[in-house]
């Protein structure tokens, strides 16, 4: 088992959550990051498992796994719009372990450990999560680690839209009578 993924300090107000137009919810990425335009696939993280890394002000808040049961990532991060870290999050990093297929979506393996892992690849990973977390101003080398790709987020409702794009979608509303 090893990290596959991740995305870095995510904007919580760009996530489509459940609600928005019908939709369930997901949570999209672009990358892998540093790959051609042509080779990099959208996909989405939504029932990624893993740990994530709640931010307020590009402080850390808050620690959590997401993989126990059905809480797949997008079920704790939602959990924590209402719960008692409601007002205390605005971005989110995570670190996954299920791989990305071709077409986008996950794939359903869950990275069991099915193997030996040598005391320099637990600390290359350990060290790793902690230097993208903690962004330590004397670290010169990033994370050492090999086959783990980087997504970058797909901004989504609001977040996505232009200030051009939100006014006349207001207007729109108000001209049909959606507001009062």
């Amino acid at each position: 088992m090893t990290i596959k993924n991740y995305g870095l300090m995510w904007d919580r107000d760009a996530v489509a959550w459940s609600g928005v137009k019908g939709s369930a919810g997901h949570l999209t990425g672009m990358g892998p990051i540093g790959a051609a335009k042509k080779d990099q696939i959208k996909a989405d993280f939504r029932n990624q498992i893993g740990v994530y890394i709640l931010y307020e002000d590009r402080r850390v808040v808050y620690v959590g796994q997401a993989g126990s049961g059905n809480n797949d990532l997008y079920s704790r991060l939602k959990n924590h719009i209402t719960d008692h870290l409601a007002d205390r999050w605005d971005r989110f990093s995570w670190f996954g372990i299920r791989n990305v297929n071709k077409d986008g979506s996950l794939s359903k393996q869950q990275g069991e450990l099915n193997r030996t892992l040598k005391a320099t690849e637990i600390f290359d990973l350990i060290e790793g999560l902690l230097i993208n977390v903690l962004e330590p101003p004397l670290n010169k080398q990033g994370a050492r680690w090999k086959e783990v790709d980087q997504y970058f987020q797909l901004k989504e409702g609001w977040a996505a839209m232009s200030d051009r794009e939100i006014l006349m979608a207001i207007a729109r509303r108000v001209e049909d009578g959606g507001y009062d």
